[in-house]
């Protein structure tokens, strides 16, 4: 493997927190420092972890370690979309297509949770 950004996990989270960028852009101005900072932070870190992990791939305990890191902060960005949806921010569709991406990149990290020798 030349580079985490090869692997499709990372492509498919790095496309779901550019998408939560631009549908983020028409929050409300009070949600600022709170939904929309939040859901932003925590599907940007899914890639940043994602990153790491990589890094740290010849250690199968880390390596894992920083892909539970990942499967929280995307666990954590499934929330935010869902009060997304709840306040209105979002439409069903919106909801519909960022939950389907989340649950992918989801089952991605599970699979190399559980598979990691596959990824060393």
């Amino acid at each position: 493997m030349a580079s985490y950004k090869d692997l499709t996990c990372f492509k498919k989270a790095f496309e779901l927190a550019m998408d939560i960028l631009e549908i983020s852009k028409k929050f409300p101005k009070e949600e600022t420092y709170s939904l929309t900072d939040q859901i932003r932070r925590s599907s940007r870190s899914v890639c940043a972890n994602f990153a790491e992990a990589y890094r740290k791939r010849r250690y199968i305990a880390h390596f894992v370690s920083k892909l539970t890191d990942c499967d929280s902060e995307n666990s954590e960005t499934d929330v935010w979309i869902d009060f997304s949806f709840a306040c209105k921010y979002i439409t069903t569709e919106e909801f519909k297509r960022l939950s389907e991406k989340n649950a992918e990149v989801g089952k991605m990290l599970g699979h190399m949770i559980q598979n990691p020798e596959k990824y060393l």
